[in-house]
């Protein structure tokens, strides 16, 4: 079969390689990255400067490629779990074998630090810490209740905090908006345990649904869903006038409030919804934060 259809084939390995790099998560971060560094964290830059700033471009670069990297090395220490809870995708994965993912996870990880080491010393240190982070996640950290969730969270936003470094650049209302982001992606990385109930517990995974139970555990996402919302209402109570921002962030508090009163009354077969509708939100907030900043920009 592969020699009738030598491109076919060729094909579905670099699929393969792809859904394991997670290809779909790696354009909405490079999309999110840009437009919060330019339009949020950039003070001082015009916009021909920030075009023309390699170093920025190079962070990013190397941002994607080690979370690439970390995808891949993920996927390879989840293997088993993954054929219980995505057959398909693990059936396409198939077409691939797991050296090869190892080879590109080397791969990535050395254009990466190669990459961030003609930037500077201290760009390559920092992203030496991410890898080694990246694979202590995926090896240790993931198997750890709590620990797994705030990790994963935290190596989320770690290019975001390079880029703050970067520009040298931190106030109140960037602490706000950081917060905010990191409650609502613990309350995603944590309602996403529900889901893996029972791969987690045959492959000795400690997560919060398995460790407190399903009643305890929708109580943790409701009083993260109360949290969030609140840090959503300081923002809008700091920022103060109409923006694109404010908006967004006013609608978040009622959206999480009616999430948090669905997850009280809960039920299995609501966790995909509040799942996927979380994360089509946090979607629209980068949308939002470009509209706020192409309008600010033009005025």
């Amino acid at each position: 079969m592969k020699q009738e259809s030598p491109l076919m084939y060729r094909v579905s390995q670099l699929v393969s390689l792809l859904i394991g790099a997670r290809i779909f998560m790696l354009f909405l971060f490079l999309f999110a990255l840009y437009v919060s560094t330019f339009f949020i964290i950039n003070q001082e830059e015009t916009l021909k400067q920030f075009v023309f700033d390699y170093k920025i471009h190079g962070i990013i670069f190397c941002s994607v490629l080690s979370i690439a990297s970390g995808g891949l090395i993920n996927q390879f220490y989840d293997l088993e779990k993954d054929k219980i809870q995505k057959p398909f995708v693990t059936k396409l994965q198939g077409f691939l074998k797991q050296k090869y993912f190892l080879y590109s996870y080397v791969i990535f990880n050395a254009v990466s630090l190669g990459i961030a080491y003609l930037l500077s010393e201290r760009i390559f240190i920092f992203f030496l810490c991410y890898q080694f982070m990246m694979w202590f996640y995926s090896h240790k950290l993931s198997k750890i209740v709590v620990v797994n969730n705030l990790s994963f969270v935290g190596l989320t936003l770690y290019p975001f905090f390079g880029m703050l470094v970067y520009y040298q650049h931190f106030s109140l209302n960037l602490f706000l908006m950081a917060s905010f982001l990191f409650l609502i992606l613990l309350v995603v990385d944590v309602v996403k345990d529900f889901l893996t109930l029972r791969p987690d517990a045959l492959f000795d995974y400690q997560t919060l649904p398995l460790q407190l139970g399903i009643r305890r555990s929708s109580g943790v996402v409701a009083g993260l869903l109360v949290l969030t919302s609140l840090s959503a209402l300081a923002i809008v109570l700091r920022f103060g006038t109409l923006s694109f921002l404010t908006i967004y962030f006013s609608m978040s508090v009622l959206i999480l409030l009616f999430a948090f009163f669905r997850v009280l009354k809960f039920r299995f077969n609501r966790v995909p919804l509040l799942l996927n509708g979380l994360r089509i939100w946090i979607f629209i907030g980068v949308v939002f934060m470009l509209a706020n900043g192409v309008y600010e920009k033009l005025h």
